[in-house]
């Protein structure tokens, strides 16, 4: 598989070859939708609580007598069905969303992922992405030469300097090759990679 490198303008300056298995893999949408859905369960915290009828504060005095006054029974406030009750299957902290993914399904997963980007022309390599210091503008303006907008920024270790400078721009992030994940993935236009973090990639999921 032969992927293009661009130069500081954005123009085809080479070609690098790069594994088939990672970046030539047939598409597979069920597989990908999975791998994405189970990477966002596994994020979630058990941080909602919701009480049950013991739980809420309440009289445990019968609001009404039993029969004549035209109303429906009710025995106390906390039932489920009135305004203020408790809920009948309370969410609680303890709640676990995690979805098991294989390894291998992971791997092929994110494999998939990367090859579409491929298909797509979405994703670019570079011999490599620094600035000289820690400036917002200089990240804008290399991005700017490219003609690249909305990208994620992957490379072997994450430079300082260009980490710094990318914090204050919109749709724009910068992360090491070995932290990449199917979300960030997705929700770029374009995904810029360093020739360095290629090979890492390619390490992690042949």
């Amino acid at each position: 598989m032969e992927l293009q490198v661009i130069d500081a303008k954005g123009q085809s300056a080479a070609t690098m070859s790069a594994s088939d298995e990672v970046f030539g893999r047939e598409y597979n949408e069920a597989l990908i939708h999975q791998v994405v859905v189970a990477y966002q369960a596994n994020g979630r915290g058990g941080n909602r609580a919701q009480k049950t009828r013991a739980e809420v504060r309440h009289s445990t005095k019968k609001p009404w007598k039993q029969k004549g006054t035209g109303n429906a029974r009710a025995g106390m406030t906390s039932s489920p069905i009135w305004r203020g009750g408790g809920r009948p299957f309370p969410s609680k902290p303890e709640e676990n969303f995690t979805h098991k993914v294989n390894r291998k399904m992971y791997r092929a997963g994110m494999a998939a992922i990367l090859s579409q980007l491929v298909r797509e022309d979405r994703l670019h390599v570079v011999e490599s992405f620094a600035i000289d210091a820690p400036k917002t503008k200089l990240v804008a303006g290399a991005l700017k030469d490219m003609n690249v907008s909305n990208v994620l920024i992957v490379m072997d270790s994450v430079d300082n300097n260009v980490f710094l400078a990318a914090r204050n721009l919109p749709n724009l992030a910068v992360i090491a090759a070995h932290s990449v994940d199917p979300v960030s993935l997705l929700a770029f236009n374009r995904v810029l990679l360093t020739k360095a973090a290629i090979a890492k990639i390619e390490e992690s999921y042949k």
